[in-house]
């Protein structure tokens, strides 16, 4: 019989020698990965907006060769920065690229459904085999990079810093980018308005109750303060949409979802938008059909969104914080 004792003995020096070699491997770190999502989701709704005209629409095809592309590239510096072993560079940097990945082309799939139709299974099987790729010619290429460990620098609390800038401005044109992208439809239908655009005479026609959006005309504020009037004297303020969604419309104007209104009957009510700019028009439409979770990140206090878009850079801070101290640290010991 074998000894309990003996046996236990060696499955705790398996484990620790798991544990060790675990501890070697190099996972990406808050710098890697905020560089991968800013090129994977930010970057193709922010090129596509520059690139072409407002009223063309981003087929969510276009949007997934982003992450496709930028897999073997990440693959390749993880695969260089792993121990000298082929199993594990390779493994390690293939795993978790294709994870991350697979992240990325969830975020399209679930988050900011855009336009069009995708093969989603051939853009992941697509995009796994560049990540082996990446991988080998990263093993390949780390005998010629320097290895020698860095100590943390202060320049990472100046890239913290400007991530959180540009995460905080580039959060909210994404929510807004992936909702017009992700809208069914060309809203909107317009039931009537205020302003010199509109013809109504500040009035509208609800076909029935429920729920009607307030559009902005072209460059219309954005944050206009409007009521409704009906049944006498009954006055029902607009809820506001924190993070409003544009390019609706066509080639005459374009609409930007400010604001939602709910009257409670069908009828003829009037519209009232206060706003600094006496040339701006708001029309009343349907709300539009937005596909995904970003229909309601647009509801969510802007401040909320920008501060989602700080998170990676508050992380390379906290990062080259504890990287700094963990060599102070290993200093005053030595």
């Amino acid at each position: 019989m074998s000894n309990p004792f003996r046996t236990a003995r060696g499955l705790s020096s398996m484990i620790r020698v798991v544990e060790t070699r675990l501890m070697r491997l190099r996972l990406p770190g808050p710098g890697l990965l905020s560089a991968w999502f800013a090129v994977t989701v930010p970057a193709p709704l922010v090129v596509h907006e520059w690139a072409h005209r407002w009223e063309e629409d981003q087929p969510v095809s276009t949007a997934l060769w982003w992450p496709v592309l930028a897999s073997p590239l990440l693959a390749a510096v993880l695969a260089a920065r792993q121990p000298r072993r082929p199993a594990p560079a390779v493994g390690v940097s293939t795993l978790v690229t294709s994870v991350l990945l697979a992240a990325s082309l969830a975020f399209f799939r679930w988050v900011v459904p855009l336009t069009g139709d995708a093969r989603w299974g051939r853009a992941l099987l697509g995009g796994a085999a560049l990540v082996v790729v990446g991988a080998l010619i990263g093993y390949a290429a780390r005998g010629r990079l320097p290895h020698r460990a860095r100590p943390a620098s202060r320049r990472g609390y100046l890239v913290g810093g400007l991530a959180v800038v540009f995460g905080a401005l580039l959060a909210q044109p994404t929510v807004r980018l992936g909702a017009e992208g992700s809208t069914i439809g060309q809203p909107p239908h317009e039931y009537g308005g205020a302003g010199p655009y509109a013809t109504s005479a500040g009035r509208f026609t609800a076909p029935a109750a429920g729920a009607y959006a307030i559009f902005a005309v072209g460059f219309a504020p954005a944050d206009p303060d409007c009521r409704v009037t009906g049944g006498g004297s009954e006055v029902r303020a607009a809820e506001p949409v924190p993070v409003p969604p544009g390019g609706y419309g066509g080639d005459a104007a374009s609409f930007a979802w400010v604001a939602t209104v709910r009257v409670p009957a069908a009828g003829v009510w009037t519209l009232d938008c206060r706003t600094e700019d006496p040339e701006a028009s708001y029309v009343v439409g349907d709300v539009p059909e937005i596909r995904g979770a970003v229909g309601e990140l647009i509801h969510w206090p802007a401040g909320l969104i920008g501060l989602l878009g700080a998170v990676p850079g508050l992380l390379i801070v906290a990062d080259t914080a504890r990287r700094r101290r963990a060599s102070r640290t290993r200093a005053e010991v030595s």
